[in-house]
């Protein structure tokens, strides 16, 4: 369940990376989970197989912290399978995380999800009426329970079977003692890519981003396809598509902020959409200011196309203090905005009298927005203008993104103009929808854009509305 009020900045629920045939498997997976840790910094696991016996190993932190040379050692066999982990759903602990693995009937499956199950309550309600036992709270474990009941009809006509009872996103790999199988929901709302290690055996690699490809050397082969099964053992790899296709409804928030800018998703590099994405909102919203600046690392590319594009500097007005960990010292009451200025410093003899233009990715709450402007007045900013490189978030998301509710999201409350009183700014501009779908260089009916359009692609059931807000 989620808990607690919204992040200040949107956070995906994981990353999942698979390795089949690769004597160094388990150790080109942390590579991978290296290359994704920005989807996910709760927890970090990685299974192993060499096929016979399926090792473990996960813990609660970043990949760095969770894995020694030792523990990579242990992890012996030429099949992996990595995850690492942003609760949306099933709380932050050990328990629930990735990849999670069950043995039934003498076959152990491991699997490693990366979206949300929008019928997961009724689907776990009528497993435990039927006597089954859960061990987390995690969508991951509702899928093993259905595969152990489709058991009789062989792995391939299971998995087949469990997920024309699945509704959501997901994008998941399920690892057994011999074989990988990426499947990816109908509407594709996450990304999955294959690649082809440099291995003359036949290895491949499964991956929630291309940038873990690039990590490991892999050749890039393509995209796993909205409701395609792909199967991956000794003789290579095969697939078949168990559902109806459908409308295909990318999470476009991969682009304006999940994805890595190194990384190419849904056919389209994130590098050169998020430059779009500025230029767009020079043609928007041209304004006459000193220079232009984001927050490092938010609004980083759009910032740059919006430079390119209006004619005016780039300059970083603001420092990042990169050795800050996951925990600090908490500051006293009376030292406000503490969590901001550790992270990020004003260069106040350069801010002093001039008019900043800042670009952002997005506004969630706009909490972490105040912070940053009222550090920038308080160095003497003499304009702040803010451009935001996507449309208002004002709707909740349910396939895998923590803004599971409107009272959680300032844009659901509040108008344009009554959000630039709240942040303090001479001017708030929010790129159009259409100008953020161009950006992509895709069509509007290939997303996903509930959130912003309030126009769900797959209805969530009322009782996992109700269950991710209590």
């Amino acid at each position: 369940m989620i808990t607690g009020s919204a992040p200040p900045r949107p956070r995906e629920e994981c990353g999942v990376c698979g390795i089949f045939g690769h004597p160094d498997a388990a150790k080109l997976a942390f590579f991978g989970l290296y290359a994704l840790q920005h989807r996910g910094q709760e927890s970090a696991g990685i299974v192993a197989s060499d096929g016979k016996t399926i090792s473990e190993h996960k813990a609660m932190g970043l990949v760095s912290e969770v894995f020694s040379e030792e523990d990579l050692q242990k992890l012996r066999g030429s099949l992996a399978l990595g995850h690492v982990r942003y609760s949306t759903t099933g709380s932050s602990n050990i328990i629930n995380a990735q990849p999670f693995c069950a043995t039934h009937q003498g076959e152990t499956i491991c699997v490693a999800h990366n979206g949300n199950l929008v019928n997961i309550q009724a689907l776990r309600r009528e497993l435990e009426n039927q006597g089954a036992i859960f061990h987390s709270t995690m969508d991951s474990e509702v899928v093993v329970h259905l595969l152990a009941r489709q058991k009789h009809l062989g792995l391939e006509q299971a998995v087949a079977e469990t997920f024309k009872q699945i509704k959501g996103a997901y994008s998941i790999i399920i690892m057994t003692r011999d074989k990988l199988m990426a499947i990816r929901d109908p509407n594709g709302f996450r990304p999955l890519c294959l690649g082809k290690l440099p291995n003359e055996n036949g290895s491949y690699i499964v991956a929630s981003e291309t940038c873990a490809l690039d990590l490991v050397e892999a050749e890039y082969i393509r995209d796993i396809e909205p409701g395609e099964v792909l199967i991956v053992d000794r003789e290579g790899f095969h697939s078949f598509f168990p559902q109806a296709r459908r409308q295909h409804s990318f999470c476009i928030f991969e682009h304006v902020y999940f994805a890595r800018p190194d990384s190419d998703i849904f056919g389209f590099n994130v590098y050169e959409s998020r430059k779009r994405m500025g230029a767009l909102m020079a043609r928007e919203c041209p304004i006459d200011a000193d220079f232009v600046m984001p927050f490092p690392d938010s609004g980083n590319y759009a910032a740059l196309g919006y430079s390119q594009a209006i004619g005016l500097p780039l300059e970083m007005g603001v420092i990042r203090n990169h050795y800050v960990g996951r925990t600090f010292i908490q500051p006293t009451q009376s030292m406000r905005d503490f969590a901001v200025r550790v992270k990020l410093n004003p260069v106040r003899s350069f801010l002093e009298g001039k008019r900043v233009i800042i670009i952002e990715d997005s506004i969630i709450r706009g909490t972490t927005g105040k912070c940053r402007v009222r550090s920038l007045r308080a160095a003497g900013a003499r304009e702040v203008h803010m451009l935001v490189s996507c449309p208002p978030t004002r709707f909740p998301c349910y396939y895998g993104i923590d803004f599971p509710s409107v009272n959680q999201l300032i844009a659901g409350k509040k108008s344009v103009e009554e959000i630039r009183k709240y942040l303090n700014l001479d001017t708030l501009h929010y790129l159009s929808l259409d100008g953020l779908v161009e950006a992509t260089g895709r069509k509007h009916d290939t997303f996903c854009l509930a959130c912003f359009n309030n126009k769900y692609p797959v209805p969530p059931d009322k009782s996992f509305c109700k269950s991710i807000l209590e």
